[in-house]
């Protein structure tokens, strides 16, 4: 992939390994007694689909991968959903554990929570 070698897409393991934790993360998130909520009306499977594939782009797109990310940005993507600070507490703590299930050290580790701290502002309604 010409240009992403030093990137953070590449150092985190390319798209797979991106879709990995995305597919860790997705598990987590949706059996939390707090955030569980947002996943309990069931979507069709491919809504459920799309949503993945969304999410995987983004984070690709945005770590410096070859991807092209097709969404809404992060503040309409996440509007009307009540989103709390305790709610992306939650999220954070399951990501920092879906990290440390894939062995993702520094200095990537930092860049990544980084990274979700400064979508924070774009996320949380109140």
């Amino acid at each position: 992939m010409p240009g992403t070698e030093g990137s953070l897409y590449a150092r985190l393991g390319g798209y797979d390994a991106i879709a990995a934790v995305v597919d860790d993360l997705q598990e987590r998130l949706e059996s939390d007694p707090l955030v569980g909520r947002y996943w309990s009306a069931r979507r069709s499977l491919e809504t459920d689909r799309r949503v993945r594939q969304l999410t995987i782009d983004y984070i690709a797109a945005a770590a410096g991968g070859p991807t092209f990310y097709l969404g809404r940005d992060m503040r309409l993507a996440h509007a009307g959903m009540d989103l709390t600070r305790d709610d992306y507490a939650a999220f954070t703590r399951h990501l920092m554990a879906t990290l440390d299930k894939f062995k993702v050290t520094e200095p990537e580790r930092g860049e990544v929570m980084a990274f979700i701290a400064s979508l924070e502002p774009e996320v949380v309604e109140k």
